[in-house]
């Protein structure tokens, strides 16, 4: 044991941790490429462009690891076994063989046990991204069921609850392991089968227990030949006792003593069960296969670990209690991933990858080419787009109902029977033209998973709207040609518009979408996304990033974080209305306020509260910090709760709240109190351009573009009294940014505000913009939209920051501002 214990720290260098993080390492390659592969042109096979599931991830893992990391085990086992063959006296031997049936055990446990629990921390990982962001959707004001498509949407790696692919199609859910195929659900299966085994093998083994009465000497017997042979050489006592001499004799010379040591063969002893006079006879062809072997074979084998662990999982009581905790270990497994699965899942919702399956197969055989392409007005043509997808779907009602022709009061019937979506589109459009279908109401009245998929019911209540709008009497002259217009409508995923981003939707706006850059700002390269129908914008402010490059990137400086509320309460008399205002200004006016706002949000933390009377009203400006999200409807819910507590818990019972919004924030409108005091991200961003550079690649001169800036973007605008408005073009570069990361549109108005100075430091144009009132979100409002995601995440910043709470949305902010920089270049 002390030589043993001494070679620990060896025993932890060969086993090392190095193959399981090759393992994961593999599974997380392997999501991250089949995620970057996703983004790539479709190839031909549909498999390489499915979405990659944990399941897939691993199995890709031990398919493209799994050799080599067998080969290492194999090789460095081998390596022990002959050292523990060597007969090497000293512990040598020992520590070989209990090193080498670790690495066998580590083995099996490394592609059993090992990847069930990476898979499973893989999985709660995935389930609290999807629960963070949903309920951070959800606080923004998005409704639950947007909030979990987009949740959904933004899954990396997948999970897929049916142990295949989540992909469309049917893909085989076969894959190679050890060049064997095997499918998804094989390595569970084969969990249990061994756990089911162990547990028959040990009831067994306890119902033959008042059976076992043979002689033991019989097998004994039986077993002394194959003992014989593999019985070890008899040991050098002088190796034994190696140590023992080597400290004799250092104590002699030490002593200076002559000492005579008499050395004598070993003496080995072994103890029976329960010794060799009391041992019941036994019957000898059982004991051939009871776990007393003899020492003597199992000592040739290193047997004395495996005789230890075997009596001991003989022992009646023992083996119970093994038996009860992997019983309860899989009942408590099973219950954990179905509760894992039920945080998640939408209430009476069927899940999308079902219902989309059954819509293709009902589609499959029930669909006609003809009815495929069928417009809601047979005598047009179909949509100019022509591309058939899940959505044309819609007019599968066409197809599937029989040809004779409805009266009105059955279509009236059917529509009071919540059956309408089984009407044919010509029919609900006539429903909608007298009336009895509201326009806003088509895409809650046409839904039924059982017809069809959600996204395909969206699009057909989209496709319906604009027959309606192109049948509508009182704007047939200006609207007639709506229906057949080149306005697209498919092809494009309503789940996350419907009750999110807009209603009466007749179809959506492409914008061209180009890139500038690549810009260093803060030491790294971004592509500058820019939605815009501008000429030469984008090719400006592409040329001003190639300056700023040169120069060395830009750096920025965030000065304040906190969206702003500015709500207006009244007050019959001045008195009451400046005791209001006495209080809010108070230590406990501010305390009680922040407790009461911080209630109500995991991310809305009040900052500080600014007041201002005007007669008998009282306005208070909320500043807050909003997580991700640009955190409007966040703020308003804590305002309200504020003014609630206000009223019945401080005091101010005679005060009512006039407003939410009194225009103190200042929201989408031009206001100096924004432009001095800040509203959403405050950023101020720099760069040096070296004086060779303005001259060859903005073709001016130093001393010339800092006398152009201050005698326009300075004294000009001031002669203008302008706010906020001492730049050359800052909105421009902002709402071209806006539109492509899906931000507010309408808060360019104060996000564009912006001051440019330029300076001739040392020959170098030195150049700055200091932006006060940037208002970006990473997270609600257009951000959902799936195209806008994209430009998101080409900035990095997509959805919630998974460590730090609004680090995206700051960040967002810095590159708008650097942006603006390269664009007033």
């Amino acid at each position: 044991m002390v030589l043993l214990s001494e070679g620990l720290p060896f025993l932890v260098v060969t086993i090392g941790f190095e193959k399981p993080i090759i393992l994961t390492k593999a599974v997380l390659s392997a999501s991250l490429n089949s995620r970057r592969q996703q983004s790539q042109p479709l190839t031909g096979n549909p498999r390489d462009n499915s979405p990659m599931t944990i399941q897939k991830a691993v199995q890709v893992a031990v398919k493209e690891k799994g050799f080599e990391i067998v080969k290492d085990y194999c090789i460095e086992i081998a390596i022990l076994t002959a050292g523990a063959a060597s007969g090497v006296q000293g512990g040598l031997r020992q520590f070989c063989f209990l090193a080498a049936w670790i690495l066998v055990f580590d083995c099996l446990i490394l592609f059993t046990f090992y990847t069930a629990i990476l898979s499973i921390k893989l999985e709660i990982n995935r389930i609290k991204r999807h629960v963070t962001l949903r309920k951070a959707l959800e606080e923004d004001g998005v409704s639950r069921r947007v909030a979990e498509n987009v949740a959904s949407s933004d899954e990396w790696p997948k999970f897929d609850m049916d142990g295949g692919t989540t992909g469309t199609g049917s893909l085989s859910t076969e894959t190679a392991l050890f060049g064997k195929k095997v499918g998804d659900s094989s390595v569970p299966k084969f969990k249990v089968l061994m756990v089911s085994g162990f547990i028959i093998i040990n009831v067994l083994n306890l119902c033959t227990l008042p059976f076992r009465t043979g002689d033991r000497n019989t097998a004994l017997s039986k077993v002394s030949g194959l003992s014989n042979v593999m019985t070890p050489l008899p040991m050098d006592p002088f190796k034994v006792a190696d140590n023992g001499l080597e400290i004799i004799l250092a104590s002699a010379k030490d002593r200076r003593t002559t000492t005579i040591v008499t050395v004598l063969p070993p003496i080995k002893y072994e103890l029976g069960y329960p010794s060799a006079h009391s041992a019941a006879p036994e019957d000898a062809a059982s004991s051939i296969f009871d776990v007393e072997y003899t020492d003597q074979l199992l000592d040739a084998v290193g047997g004395k670990v495996i005789e230890g662990v075997l009596k001991s999982l003989e022992d009646p009581v023992l083996s119970k209690w093994i038996i009860v905790a992997l019983s309860m270990s899989l009942v408590l497994n099973g219950y954990l991933f179905n509760a894992a699965r039920w945080t998640i899942k939408e209430p009476h919702v069927p899940e999308q990858s079902d219902v989309d399956s059954t819509a293709q197969r009902q589609s499959a055989n029930q669909t006609t080419p003809d009815a495929l392409n069928a417009n809601i007005n047979p005598h047009n043509d179909s949509h100019a787009n022509g591309v058939l997808q899940e959505p044309r779907l819609v007019t599968d009602t066409d197809a599937t109902e029989d040809k004779a022709v409805r009266t009105q009061a059955e279509r009236e019937q059917m529509l009071r029977d919540k059956k309408a979506p089984q009407l044919k589109d010509h029919e609900l459009v006539e429903l909608s033209l007298r009336g009895k279908i509201p326009g806003y109401a088509l895409e809650k009245t046409l839904e039924d998973q059982t017809i069809m998929s959600r996204l395909a019911s969206l699009t057909r209540a989209v496709k319906i709207r604009r027959s309606v709008l192109s049948r509508t009497v009182a704007t047939s002259n200006t609207a007639s040609l709506l229906e057949n217009s080149k306005l697209p409508y498919e092809d494009y995923n309503y789940e996350n518009v419907h009750g999110a981003c807009c209603e009466n939707v007749i179809g959506y706006m492409p914008l061209p979408l180009g890139v500038a850059g690549p810009l260093v700002i803060d030491g790294r390269n971004y592509f500058l996304p820019m939605a815009t129908t501008e000429g030469v914008l984008v090719a400006s402010t592409s040329r001003g990033c190639k300056a700023i490059n040169a120069g060395g990137g830009a750096i920025t400086v965030l000065t304040g974080d906190g969206m702003t509320r500015g709500p207006c309460v009244g007050f019959e008399t001045l008195a009451r209305a400046g005791a209001a205002k006495i209080w809010l200004d108070s230590e406990e006016g501010q305390k009680d306020m922040k407790r009461a706002f911080n209630s109500t949000s995991r991310f809305a933390r009040l900052q500080s509260m600014k007041t201002a009377l005007a007669g008998t009203y009282l306005y208070i400006r909320f500043k807050t910090t909003t997580g991700d999200a640009m955190g409007m409807n966040m703020i308003s819910k804590g305002v309200e709760n504020a003014l609630n507590v206000m009223m019945t818990e401080s005091g101010f019972e005679d005060m009512s709240i006039i407003s939410v919004s009194g225009n103190f924030c200042t929201d989408k409108k031009p206001a100096a109190i924004n432009w001095i005091d800040g509203r959403g991200k405050s950023v101020v961003a720099e760069a040096i351009i070296p004086g060779d550079v303005v001259r060859n690649v903005l073709k001016s001169d130093v001393n010339a573009l800092v006398e152009l800036n201050t005698s326009k973007n300075l004294i000009g605008s001031a002669m203008a009294g302008s706010i906020g408005g001492f730049n050359a073009h800052a909105a421009n570069i902002v709402s071209a940014m806006f539109l492509a990361t899906g931000q507010d549109p309408a808060q360019v108005v104060e996000s564009a505000n912006c001051i440019t100075i330029m300076k001739n430091y040392n020959g170098n144009l030195q150049i700055s913009v200091s932006m006060p009132s940037i208002e970006v979100g990473t997270i609600g409002g257009g951000t959902v939209l799936e195209p806008q995601m994209a430009m998101l995440d080409l900035l990095g910043v997509k959805g919630p920051h998974s460590n730090s709470p609004g680090a995206n949305a700051r960040q967002l902010a810095r590159i708008i501002a650097a942006a603006v920089l390269a664009g007033e270049l």
